[in-house]
């Protein structure tokens, strides 16, 4: 059997459906307000979740979303969850138009339909040691006790580091953050072992008694995190992620918050660009105004700004840059052009 269907009507039909459907970007316009899904590490560990505190970088990064969304005046309703899991179900839900702050992973992708934009944290495993212990890398760790959380990825990454690089450990297992931040101030630690967004908000928590504690330089892992957002929406995903790169590039460029509206009369094409003098990225990502990234940046900040008040030096973690710097200072933080 034959079917005779006009072409038109074959058009028709192919063009039906999604074509329908409100785009994120279009739902955050009726919306007036960039509804974003922060993920905070709960009041104890729940041994997956391995992130320390950084809901404020979270935060401003949202306020960088929704600058570039819907202009300088945007609003951005917060919603925090307490675990990566629940953060990227409300996602893919619906409950919000972006998550920040979860670990990008294949599984989570499958699991819930979702994509991940560019890291804006490196986080990762390290050790922290009392002053007294006397370290200067990990194979300095023999014959020290290292505490560490049970049966999380952190014990069996330390473990198996230790095993590889013939380091004698007397590694001290705890069920629970709390018995084991006591350990650590109780001195009954030579260190411990955590990524390095919870080595410092334990070490900001107890400052009178861990302010000289050292991190040591390597890092057993590396644990980004990143933006989420739901796939299918190619154009929502593309000005998540360069929103990002427009942070990182502004750095790298020195444009701040407070030169940003001279910095127009710039002869440097990368700035320009970055600017919205030649309106190529605004109408690449489908945004009507061309000083998107100009806006964002007045009122974020670029990523070092963001980065030294957030978490960084002028912050209550007071965490070094490291593999966060740009990678012209041997970081891992690099934009693709914003053009």
């Amino acid at each position: 059997m034959r079917f005779n269907i006009p072409l038109l009507t074959l058009a028709s039909l192919l063009l039906a459906g999604p074509a329908f459907a409100a785009t994120t970007l279009e739902s955050v316009r009726a919306h007036g307000a960039l509804r974003c899904g922060v993920a905070t590490n709960p009041e104890d560990w729940n041994k997956t979740d391995l992130h320390g505190d950084l809901s404020a970088l979270y935060l401003e990064i949202c306020k960088a979303i929704s600058v570039a969304a819907l202009g300088e005046n945007a609003r951005v309703e917060a919603k925090i969850y307490a675990s990566e899991a629940e953060a990227l179900e409300g996602l893919s839900r619906s409950d919000v138009d972006v998550s920040v702050g979860v670990t990008p992973a294949a599984s989570p992708m499958w699991q819930w339909h979702i994509a991940f934009g560019p890291p804006i944290f490196f986080d990762g495993q390290a050790v922290m040691l009392r002053p007294t212990a006397k370290a200067a890398s990990f194979r300095d760790l023999s014959g020290q006790s290292i505490c560490v959380i049970e049966g999380t990825d952190n014990e069996k990454q330390l473990q198996a580091q230790a095993h590889i690089q013939g380091v004698t450990l007397a590694s001290d297992a705890f069920q629970e953050e709390g018995e084991m931040e006591d350990s650590v101030v109780v001195r009954r630690c030579d260190g411990v072992s955590a990524y390095l967004s919870r080595l410092g908000q334990i070490r900001a928590t107890y400052p009178n008694v861990l302010a000289h504690d050292t991190v040591l330089p390597e890092l057993l892992t590396l644990a980004p995190a990143a933006p989420a957002y739901r796939q299918g929406d190619v154009q929502w995903g593309m000005i998540v992620d360069w929103t990002v790169h427009a942070l990182v590039a502004a750095e790298a460029a020195g444009v701040t918050r407070a030169n940003v509206a001279t910095e127009g009369e710039s002869e440097d094409i990368a700035v320009q660009r970055l600017l919205g003098i030649d309106w190529a990225a605004s109408r690449a990502l489908g945004l009507e105004d061309h000083a998107w990234a100009a806006k964002v940046i007045a009122v974020a900040g670029n990523y070092g700004e963001i980065y030294d008040r957030t978490v960084g030096g002028h912050s209550p973690l007071g965490l070094p840059r490291g593999l966060n710097a740009l990678w012209t200072s041997g970081g891992l933080m690099h934009p693709l052009p914003v053009q």
